[in-house]
């Protein structure tokens, strides 16, 4: 790997054309991955990637890497990044790959590759492998409210509204719950927070899916009580007086993972140099997107028609910290703004995919004797961001693939070394 350290941010940068830059890249990397050695070559295998991506701020790296030219830049002048209109379609466009008129990696819910891969959610229970390539960001995502529930003023303690939600099922109408994919980042934020209120996710009320542009709209007409989800979603509900924000999910867990760039695994496999490119332009991207500086420009870029049609105002002041929660509640500087690239935003550490793969573990979605560690050493390639982090010159890599302990807001704690443990400590589960 020596080879592949001694390539410097600055040199790479200062290359005045950006193929030719990738070509000297890649030709003085001598080090293995996935599964064999690098050819000598001029470049990448290909110079394009089909991405897909779903109107959520944390899909910002996979935009500014587009928008700002460091796909370009770094090799890859061909990479399209495509909207998705459901986490469902994102998924079922990776199952028919780019020859198939599919795409081929995209912006996603950091559980969704381990349930592709296992099958879980695909059609006929086919496995699809995946691979996690990088984390696109920490925190940013909230869990909001109906304006129905202003009385209830419901905001870390989701047992405020257990009496309601229980009289709501009495009368044969369930309170419903709204989240974007079974399974996913969401649907696990608003199951925890509800569980550790004491309401079963799965008896006192209904969960339903939405895709995150239609929430917002769906909770105008009552389709559901309360939602979870992305920005600027629910920054939209309060500006549209439909709504307020109860919590943010960083209140539940402070710089937690949510969503993940992934890649097809036969893609990377056969694309190893543009494996390598891609990750550059996204964690160069990353990097201009967590600057304060650039936040407003950043809301811009993201509002557009072509990428969220959304104005600019509903989407900067929560990526600054900046948070009207709806209900008379307002921070200025709040810890929880998203983050792209601080406190290691970027790396994707294996420790945080085996909460993952544990919390749906309690719910159902894998059996209780899932392999963790198997399937997260099988799924997680933070050895290849590792590479692409050594090439592109970033100094503070992880030591370690592990975060450590994590604590959430009820005092629950995860240890990825002992994840038996933190199940057992959990009241609502589906584990017997």
């Amino acid at each position: 790997m020596s080879d592949f350290v001694s390539i410097s941010r600055r040199r790479f940068l200062q290359s005045t054309a950006a193929t030719a830059g990738t070509a000297a890249l890649f030709s003085a990397i001598g080090a293995s991955f996935p599964g064999g050695a690098f050819a000598q070559s001029a470049g990448p295998e290909t110079t394009k990637a089909i991405l897909g991506f779903i109107a959520l701020t944390d899909a910002a790296p996979l935009i500014v890497a587009k928008e700002k030219g460091y796909f370009a830049k770094h090799g890859m002048p061909d990479v399209e990044v495509v909207k998705q209109s459901s986490w469902g379609t994102t998924r079922d466009n990776l199952v028919l790959g780019s020859d198939g008129s599919g795409i081929d990696g995209a912006h996603i819910l950091t559980p969704m590759p381990y349930l592709m891969t296992a099958g879980k959610v695909t059609q006929n229970n086919q496995p699809l492998p995946m691979a996690i390539l990088a984390r696109l960001n920490l925190d940013g995502q909230a869990i909001s409210i109906g304006k129905a529930y202003a009385d209830q003023k419901v905001g870390l303690d989701s047992g405020v509204l257990k009496e309601v939600f229980a009289a709501k099922k009495a009368a044969g109408a369930p309170a419903k719950v709204a989240m974007t994919f079974p399974g996913g980042t969401h649907d696990l934020w608003i199951r925890y927070w509800l569980a550790a209120g004491g309401i079963d996710p799965d008896t006192d009320v209904e969960t339903i899916v939405v895709p995150p542009p239609q929430m917002v709209a769906n909770m105008k007409v009552g389709t559901m009580d309360a939602f979870c989800v992305g920005e600027p979603w629910n920054a939209q509900l309060v500006d549209q007086g439909i709504g307020y924000t109860a919590l943010t999910t960083g209140e539940l867990w402070s710089k937690h993972p949510e969503k993940s760039f992934a890649m097809r695994a036969d893609w990377v496999e056969k694309n190893p140099k543009a494996t390598i490119a891609l990750l550059m332009a996204v964690q160069e991207a990353a990097q201009w997107a967590d600057e304060m500086a650039n936040k407003d420009e950043l809301a811009d870029l993201l509002g557009k028609r072509a990428w969220f049609n959304v104005k600019p105002a509903d989407i900067g002041p929560r990526m600054k910290g900046v948070i009207d929660y709806g209900n008379g509640k307002t921070v200025d500087a709040s810890p929880h703004f998203m983050k792209f690239w601080r406190d290691d935003a970027s790396y994707p550490f294996k420790s945080h995919d085996a909460w993952f793969l544990t919390e749906d573990m309690r719910w159902g979605k894998f059996e209780a004797t899932t392999d963790v560690k198997a399937m997260v050493d099988t799924v997680n390639r933070e050895d290849i961001w590792r590479e692409a982090a050594k090439a592109l010159g970033v100094s503070a890599i992880p030591a370690s693939t592990s975060r450590g302990k994590e604590t959430f807001f009820d005092g629950k704690v995860f240890d990825p070394e002992d994840p038996a443990a933190y199940l057992a400590s959990l009241a609502i589960t589906r584990i017997a």
